[in-house]
């Protein structure tokens, strides 16, 4: 495992999901696909796993909070972070321009559609689980969750297409 970008992403998710940067988004869905894209190791997928858990667990318990988001639903967080993970995977695999366009869209997609899928059905904290309902809140939250992680992806994508210009 390649210590430099793994320790970046640990702290850099750190940093965004306690809350302590202020205004900036969380960084947990950019730093699952950059881990994916920089690093082949699955360790390092559990590592941020844990990661992430111990920092939920450390901002309800020790820094007030809320834990709202926290349910039966929120076991599908691994399963989100697993898309992320493979699409950058992918992208490491065969990592042109066009595939830095779409792929990183669509897992962010489908990892918005697993997560909030299930906490709109499981979570319990809404009566009426009317589709009409569930669509009216994807409005809502889908693209702040998308944008969130852009504010990460394309500095950092931008950053990689001009080191290999460099090199070649």
């Amino acid at each position: 495992m390649k210590l430099y970008p793994f320790a970046a992403i640990v702290v850099l998710m750190a940093a965004t999901r306690m809350h302590f940067s202020g205004h900036l988004p969380d960084a947990s869905l950019a730093a699952f696909l950059l881990a994916g894209f920089f690093l082949d190791s699955p360790i390092a997928f559990a590592a941020l796993l844990l990661e992430a858990g111990l920092l939920d667990y450390l901002a309800i318990s020790k820094f007030g909070v809320s834990d709202y988001c926290i349910s039966p639903a929120y076991w599908f967080l691994i399963p989100a972070y697993g898309v992320l993970w493979q699409a950058g995977r992918s992208l490491a695999a065969k990592g042109s321009v066009a595939r830095f366009s779409i792929i990183p869209l669509l897992a962010l997609s489908a990892a918005f559609l697993i997560s909030n899928g299930a906490f709109f059905l499981f979570s319990g904290r809404f009566e009426i689980a009317g589709i009409a309902e569930y669509f009216a809140r994807v409005v809502r939250y889908y693209p702040p969750y998308v944008l969130g992680a852009y504010l990460y992806l394309i500095p950092v994508t931008l950053l990689f297409f001009r080191a290999r210009m460099r090199h070649g």
